[in-house]
């Protein structure tokens, strides 16, 4: 019985022609900076989701906006926070405002609504970056490997002529190095897949929360601005 051949990944990758290998160090390059941004995101979005569904609850459930806000906690350390400083800024500004109580009410309305939406949308691409890159690779990676399976056939189908021999001890090495790239281009894509879609789900979750939250800014800064009026007329 003969002693089969050496055949292991690791003797295929180190076989392989230069052209594969620089395919496969750039998908290994992929992977890793992918699984970075899976892990940094696994964490910070998990993160942001908790702290928007706690904050969210704990504005709800208090007496009025003041009590609501330091509910909140410590305003950069959630998304909420960082959100409601930005419109409190704005909110402080147009309760010094002279005008009458319809004009304020309708500058509460245009003015927090703006500030509200422009703070989602800075947490939003905050908590969006490197995601694209995910979809990059998703998208890319599997041609990117199906070029240096391809490159690799030809190299194989060239040693076939230099040899002048289709005996598939000939070819069978070049062709499984070869395939390897499209397996890795797969490995690169496959967790870059469904982590993005993971990731889009979440992200989708923590901007509907942040949405609510600013419509409960919004209504209790609306019924503050109303009481104040009334207080100041009665007086």
């Amino acid at each position: 019985m003969g002693v089969m051949p050496e055949s292991d990944i690791l003797t295929l990758l180190m076989g392989a022609t230069l052209a594969v290998k620089m395919v496969m160090i750039f998908l290994a390059l992929m992977s890793i900076w992918s699984w970075t941004i899976i892990f940094y995101k696994f964490i910070t979005i998990g993160a942001a989701r908790k702290k928007v569904i706690k904050g969210y609850e704990a504005f709800v459930e208090a007496e009025d906006l003041t009590n609501g806000l330091k509910a909140l906690g410590k305003k950069d350390d959630s998304p909420l926070g960082r959100v409601s400083n930005l419109a409190v800024k704005e909110f402080r500004l147009l309760e010094k405002a002279d005008v009458n109580r319809e004009r304020k009410r309708l500058l509460v309305k245009d003015t927090l609504r703006r500030v509200l939406k422009q703070g989602i949308s800075k947490e939003m691409r905050l908590m969006t970056r490197n995601l694209p890159f995910l979809a990059t690779c998703a998208n890319a990676a599997p041609f990117i490997g199906l070029f240096g399976t391809v490159w690799g056939i030809m190299h194989s189908f060239h040693s076939i002529g230099l040899a002048q021999s289709a005996a598939l001890a000939t070819v069978a090495p070049g062709i499984s190095e070869a395939l390897i790239a499209t397996a890795i281009g797969l490995l690169v894509a496959i967790p870059a897949t469904i982590f993005y879609n993971y990731f889009l789900g979440k992200l989708n979750e923590v901007e509907s929360g942040m949405v609510d939250f600013a419509g409960a800014f919004l209504n209790r800064a609306e019924r503050e601005i109303a009481w104040s009026s009334k207080g100041e007329k009665s007086n």
